[in-house]
């Protein structure tokens, strides 16, 4: 786990980044371990098809969560969880639609929901996991 944030950290920051990038990739990475403490199994990882991408996937007792994953240093803009509107929820719903037909083939029987781990405040608040924080439509 932590090689695997080390070097992508370093991948962000050699090709000359803004460090929110750096940022969201640590909020990912805490989310993951969030997860993973409530007994949930990360399945897949920055899953990106035309038109879409879900930060991670995860196995949450028998449901497929896919999970957007939000950081926010402030909520001048109306924060974390206010910045995944329609057109974004759209965009992991098809990303989620793709995962299923290709690499989660297996999975697609399963109850599938869609949660948001957001993070406010810089560093000074942990996250929060909202499970079924958007429904597809």
């Amino acid at each position: 786990m932590l090689r695997w944030l080390g070097d992508r950290i370093r991948r962000i920051v050699g090709r000359g980044a803004a460090p929110s990038q750096a940022a969201g990739v640590i909020a990912e990475a805490r989310a993951a371990r969030l997860m993973r403490r409530h007994g949930g199994r990360v399945l897949a990882r920055n899953v990106r098809c035309r038109g879409g991408e879900i930060d991670l996937v995860v196995d949450d007792g028998g449901t497929i969560a896919f999970v957007e994953v939000r950081y926010r240093r402030d909520d001048s803009h109306g924060g974390a969880a206010a910045s995944i509107d329609r057109a974004k929820q759209a965009r992991i719903v098809r990303a989620a639609r793709h995962w299923l037909a290709t690499d989660g083939r297996g999975h697609a029987h399963r109850a599938c929901r869609f949660d948001a781990v957001v993070f406010e405040g810089g560093d000074s608040h942990g996250p929060s996991w909202l499970r079924g924080a958007f429904d597809a439509e």
